[in-house]
């Protein structure tokens, strides 16, 4: 049924006898809904920004969209994941299509990385590009796809594994683009993916893209999202995470090492290797291996504060580095008749030399810096301390109208923590609360016989008590860990104990975890961060969430170090103002996944008993939603078996 929205506003669209009643007979008015789309409506033609808390089963994603859709400007819609972004180019605005009868002008982008390059694909045909049989299947399975592809998204291939090393020497990133120069320019899906976006009313993105695209504008080069009037950022309180990140910069031993092969392979490709090139290269790989060694070989993150220190110790082997790569630049400069492809192989030589220079002399103090060791590679990473200054300046005072919304943004029904974490002045304010019954429907357990999480004990008192639990809710559990070391530590007391098939994070992807949950009758899965957040299982197969310790940031963490220093060095607690409330943040998340519809029921468990015994945990319980509580295992007990 289409319905001609002419002069329509969303009071009309989301009222009880509005558009969306109208055309589906099972709608059910939620005022929640419609005070958010108002809201948003509002926003968007007045020019203000609009935090928004909308509680799970609102409906926040057909409220901010309509009005988007109905405000007559170019909106960016910016999402946490990937998934999220698919499933409202696919399913929400195809949906919505019958309430637009002159069509809805939409687009989605991703990052280059997901996009094929086609002249890649051509020249694999008549050099030597690939290696293996294993990439010559998924060379003939991609040659297949392009032919027919209108898009170039590496989503849409059939039967292509994960990670497929063909397509990562295939792929449009930047580090390998000639741009316009490229022979293939007017038929490059980056090209058509820009075209679309820019006859575009609604570009759906997500933060990762967003954040990279604000943070190249900030630099030499035009951002490819085009000029927008307002954004909406779903699962916003991801961004200062995405924007740290964009706003950072690393440099590695994966960089150097790479650079060397492409640099190897064109030469190989394009006829200009010579004997010197290689010597450079060699010598370069060497004198990054030196360097990189400087920083040791244990595995994590470490923070790194010695900048005068290093230079005065270790000048020799950092100037041998940089002189490598100065060398390199000379000589890619030198060659006669080279090739385009070499453009962006000298710009990647010029930005390591840059980003290492930063890193090293380490000037900028409003920047943390540390490392990481993730197997044989050394990641130098620098990330500013407070991103609030850089979003104030390069979103808020730019963009005439920012929303941002979740469900979980509010620490203690305030959105204090939110604000000054991003950097927004005076915006408006609304909390939606949840269509959902949660006194009714959910139960809170936390357990006051365990002992201290920070205990040597606690790991075998917690495995036993969850093993109670699982008993009790027949399987149907997530069971979520702070660390990977507790999850496999209790793991392996529990599952072999449990009548019920277990999963455990790591032993397959974790989409596939996820299907192979969804599909398997009281099942158990045991994990960390990845399911903390974005994971939907609504119905009794999932009907038990239990959490083993609050989720406060790993306290030496560097990037948390650094921040709470900035916070006492501001006058300020930095466990109230960033530790706590992030924290409880982070816990709403995880209890989450839980309550999906109302018809869902189940049991929240907390085993970190800190929260009724500190007293930091009012500030968790003011957090989240009306559950109802119990200290008790009889009531999970009676819980349970009114199922």
């Amino acid at each position: 049924m289409a319905v001609s929205t002419g002069s329509l506003s969303v009071r009309q669209f989301f009222s009880r006898n509005g558009a969306l009643a109208r055309a589906h007979p099972n709608y059910e008015y939620r005022s929640g809904q419609l005070e958010m789309a108002q809201a948003v409506e509002a926003a968007l033609k007045e020019k203000r920004h609009l935090i928004v808390e909308a509680g799970t089963g609102t409906g926040k994603t057909l409220a901010y969209l309509v009005p988007a859709l109905l405000s007559g400007k170019r909106v960016v819609i910016s999402t946490g994941t990937k998934n999220l972004q698919e499933q409202l180019f696919f399913k929400d605005i195809p949906f919505l299509e019958q309430f637009f009868p002159d069509g809805i002008r939409a687009c989605y982008m991703k990052g280059r990385n997901n996009y094929l390059c086609r002249q890649k694909l051509y020249d694999a045909e008549r050099e030597p590009v690939l290696t293996g049989l294993e990439e010559v299947a998924d060379y003939q399975i991609i040659r297949t796809w392009e032919a027919t592809t209108e898009s170039g998204d590496r989503s849409s291939i059939a039967g292509l594994p994960e990670g497929s090393t063909a397509w990562a020497k295939m792929d449009a990133r930047r580090e390998r683009c000639t741009g316009q120069k490229c022979r293939q320019f007017d038929r490059c899906f980056l090209t058509l993916m820009h075209q679309r976006a820019q006859e575009s009313d609604l570009i759906v993105v997500n933060h990762a893209l967003f954040f990279a695209d604000l943070a190249v504008k900030d630099g030499d080069f035009s951002g490819i999202i085009p000029d927008y009037s307002a954004v909406i950022f779903d699962e916003a309180h991801e961004i200062e995470e995405a924007a740290s990140h964009h706003f950072g910069l690393t440099v590695s031993s994966h960089q150097v090492e790479e650079l060397r092969t492409d640099i190897l392979a064109l030469a190989r490709r394009k006829e200009f290797k010579t004997g010197e090139l290689e010597r450079i290269l060699d010598a370069l790989l060497d004198h990054a291996d030196r360097f990189f060694q400087l920083f040791g070989d244990v595995e994590g993150r470490s923070g790194f504060n010695e900048h005068r220190t290093f230079l005065e110790r270790q000048d020799e082997k950092y100037l041998q580095f940089i002189n490598a790569l100065e060398l390199l630049s000379t000589q890619l400069q030198l060659i006669k008749g080279a090739p385009d492809e070499l453009v962006p192989l000298h710009r990647r030589a010029r930005d390591i030399e840059e980003a290492l220079r930063f890193w090293v002399e380490g000037g900028d103090r409003s920047f943390v810096y540390w490392v990481e060791r993730r197997g044989r590679g050394c990641f130098l990473q620098a990330t500013p301390i407070d991103v609030s200054p850089v979003l104030r300046q390069k979103l808020f005072d730019e963009i005439p109208a920012v929303v941002l919304t979740s469900a979980t943004l509010a620490v203690e029904g305030k959105f204090d923590y939110a604000r000054r974490r991003f950097g927004l002045e005076h915006p408006r304010e609304l909390i939606v609360p949840s269509h959902f019954d949660y006194p009714k429907q959910s139960l809170l357990y936390v357990p006051q016989h365990l002992p201290d999480v920070r205990s040597p004990a606690f790991p075998a008192a917690a495995a036993h008590e969850i093993g109670k639990i699982l008993e009790h809710s027949r399987g149907r559990a997530f069971v979520l860990f702070t660390s990977y070391q507790q999850m496999r530590q209790v793991y392996d007391r529990v599952s072999g104990q449990l009548d019920y098939p277990t999963l455990l994070q790591g032993a397959a992807p974790s989409r596939a975890l996820l299907d192979q949950f969804r599909s398997t009758p009281h099942c158990v899965l045991f994990a960390t961060s990845s399911f903390w957040q974005g994971v939907d299982v609504q119905g009794d197969q999932l009907s038990c969430v239990i959490i083993d310790k609050l989720p406060f940031a790993v306290p030496s963490d560097p990037v948390v170090d650094a921040r709470v220093r900035a916070i006492q060095e501001d006058g300020g607690n930095p466990f109230y103002e960033f530790q706590v409330p992030e924290a409880a943040i982070a816990l709403k998340q995880g209890f989450g996944r839980l309550i999906r519809g109302k018809t869902d029921r189940g049991v929240l468990v907390l085993l970190d008993n800190r929260i009724t015994k500190q007293r930091y945990g009012q500030v968790f319980f003011d957090s989240l939603p009306d559950y109802g509580f119990t200290m008790n295992i009889e009531d999970v007990e009676r819980f349970f078996d009114a199922t």
